[in-house]
């Protein structure tokens, strides 16, 4: 046996003494179990990325959309709701906020250390997890230290040492690739019976190449649904009674392809496999995001059929299966499921709202290790050599846009350099969130030369998006570039003080395109309205249009790194989609961009002036931004800035001479 893996002993799991003296509930299942019937209740979390406490470390601040703390206060109610449960982890748990990055780059894991999301999800009695991508990103000694401290046994059947073998079962594997676990249940009559269920846990194959540098002669990934065709026969031949699969994994195409990263729904297909929890994409299921998937049962909550879950991202949500079983000679059959994704908070308006507290003891346990994350927050993880700020990000290139564009570039460039797209261009497109607008005249990025700590990323990149790419070709490019250049109103030449920005047009949909040079001829009316609807075909704001200071050919290749938001259609671009994407990142835009500091040690955010207004004599256009802008207003590279007086509502006013 692996040393990392933890025996199970046979132990009961009855629950219906949980939530004591507390009004419960029950679920129909528990209340209308037949004398030869059963309520099993399969709670999951998922993809919690070490948040434990409901606290955004970025914006340095209580958040309450997450956190285990916080699911972890529903678990004994909802463990109550039912006569018999088990808890499980759907994986990556270990990386995607600082105090990950904390434990990992600053405190590490010596043997006997307890990791921080251990701690918490120790104090929980889970059953059983799988691991998921994120779990390699420090390497497998960090990795296996961390599991050394769980009072819980993982799995993983597609995860081998070295090479693999010619047939799944032979591969030598990392860890168990399934657990049976012998429970006692408890039937509608109040009898207990026996029960064998089964837990298989899969992990995404390309694990290999986002983590190359930690995995690559040391580990190989099968195919998810290979390898599940390999174990869950030998699993009914031990006695599964009931075989739930852990699949890190997204829903995915209805057919088979080998190495899928997101198989859940052709996983779901494999004889034997009884229900199925899924994480990965960290969204819930059901939900309305999965309306109309051919495959998915958002009504039934079925996945290829069968009763499936994904419980959200970040403790967002619990993941609940719950099957009604029936006894059948000296097994168990399902013949009823629902499933469901709780949430932890609502959403009103624009707020959040929590439907639930954090648990004392869950809290209690990390207390120690969230009160060193803030500290580490707090302290420069790099330098910058210029001031970053967004003052001037909706009429020249700018500092701020122009940092996550490289971190962008550099993860991108790495993440592909050893596969079919390593010979392409890669460009990279991003926007400037914090650019006043309604958020008020103080709502911009101002982080000054010298220390960047990692709450500064928060300033730079609101939002916790993840990295993706896309493969478009140079005239997809110019039409990318006409939909943000729909941000200004079209001039008049020759005309003085024109406003210049259309208020309708949200700044995060002013992509800047780094790795190519271009300029905006406004006196073009704007190709595409703020919805993206076309409204002038024959416009072309977009002129002189280079890449390596040739005009750019419609014809050719580009990779661009943008984030998941765009690459999923957001905003209405012109060619963008999800039939564009060739990387869907397991890293968020906050995290490259601290690890890219973090890399470099000291960044060099200047702006490179590569987009500039087309000349036009004789015109200005007026614009407002925050005051202390005043600060920085000669350092703008490719355009001509003067002060024009005060805005309204606090704004100062400026003038550009084109």
């Amino acid at each position: 046996m692996n040393r990392h893996l933890h025996p199970i002993s046979r132990r009961s799991f009855l629950a219906g003494s949980a939530a004591a003296g507390s009004l419960v509930l029950l679920h129909p299942f528990s209340a209308n179990a037949a004398a030869n019937q059963a309520h099993l209740r399969i709670m999951e979390t998922t993809d919690l990325h070490v948040h434990v406490f409901p606290y955004d470390y970025y914006a340095d601040k209580p958040n309450d959309t997450m956190g285990l703390a916080r699911t972890a206060s529903i678990i004994d109610a909802i463990r109550a709701e039912a006569t018999n449960a088990i808890l499980v982890d759907n994986g990556d748990f270990l990386q995607g906020n600082p105090m990950g990055d904390y434990i990992a780059y600053e405190r590490g894991m010596k043997d006997g250390d307890l990791h921080p999301v251990i701690k918490g999800m120790n104090t929980l009695g889970y059953d059983c997890s799988t691991l998921g991508n994120h779990e390699f990103n420090y390497g497998l000694d960090f990795l296996f230290k961390v599991l050394d401290g769980a009072n819980f046994p993982f799995v993983c059947a597609n995860l081998a040492k070295g090479r693999l073998a010619s047939g799944g079962r032979d591969d030598e594997l990392f860890l168990k690739p399934y657990v049976i676990l012998d429970r006692t249940i408890r039937d509608g009559s109040g009898a207990e019976h026996p029960i064998r269920i089964g837990l298989i846990g899969f992990v995404p194959p390309q694990i290999m190449n986002w983590d190359a540098k930690h995995l690559a002669g040391k580990a190989m990934t099968r195919d998810i649904v290979k390898a599940a065709e390999a174990w869950v026969p030998q699993m009914k031949e031990e006695g599964a009674e009931l075989i739930v699969a852990l699949s890190h994994s997204g829903m995915g195409p209805a057919q088979y392809e080998e190495n899928l990263e997101n198989a859940s729904l052709v996983l779901a297909g494999v004889d034997g496999i009884d229900a199925i929890v899924t994480g990965h994409s960290h969204l819930d299921f059901p939900g309305p995001k999965f309306d109309g998937v051919d495959g998915l049962d958002n009504a039934k909550g079925t996945i290829g059929g069968k009763p499936g879950v994904m419980g959200g991202f970040w403790g967002s949500h619990l993941g609940l299966i719950d099957l009604l079983l029936e006894r059948d000679g000296n097994a168990w059959r399902i013949v009823g499921s629902t499933s469901e994704a709780r949430p932890i908070f609502k959403r009103v308006e624009r707020n959040t709202e929590p439907l639930v507290q954090s648990k004392p003891e869950v809290e209690d346990a990390v207390r120690a290790d969230h009160e060193a994350t803030l500290k580490y927050v707090r302290t420069a993880v790099g330098k910058t050599s210029a001031p970053l700020y967004s003052y001037f990000a909706l009429v020249a290139d700018d500092p701020s846009v122009q940092i996550v564009s490289q971190a962008q570039t550099w993860y991108i460039t790495e993440m592909l350099k050893d596969g079919e797209y390593k010979d392409l261009p890669v460009l990279s497109a991003a926007a400037p969130f914090k650019a006043g607008g309604r958020g008020g005249p103080d709502y911009y990025t101002d982080v000054p030369a010298g220390d960047v700590a990692i709450k500064n990323v928060a300033d730079l990149y609101l939002y916790p998006n993840t990295v993706q790419a896309v493969l478009i070709t140079g005239a997809d490019v110019k039409e990318w570039l006409e939909m943000s250049a729909g941000i200004f109103n079209q001039v008049e030449p020759g005309k003085a003080d024109q406003p210049l920005l259309n208020a309708s047009f949200p700044s995060y949909n002013f992509d800047v395109v780094d790795g190519v040079t271009y300029a905006i001829d406004l006196s073009q009316p704007p190709k595409y309205a703020p919805k993206g609807e076309l409204i002038n075909a024959g416009s072309n704001r977009i002129v002189d249009l280079k890449f390596n200071g040739a005009p750019i050919d419609p014809q050719q290749k580009f990779i661009v790194a943008t984030n998941n938001y765009r690459g999923g259609g957001g905003g209405n671009f012109p060619g963008i989609g999800p039939d564009k994407v060739i990387f869907a990142a397991p890293d968020t835009n906050r995290d490259v961009i601290v690890r890219y500091i973090v890399e470099q040690g000291t960044i060099n955010p200047s702006a490179d002036a590569n987009w500039h207004f087309k000349p036009l004599a004789g015109t200005s256009v007026l614009f407002e931004t925050g005051p202390k802008a005043a600060a920085f207003a000669a350092d703008v590279k490719g355009v001509s800035i003067e002060p024009a007086g005060d805005g309204q509502e606090g704004f100062a006013l400026y003038r550009i001479a084109l």
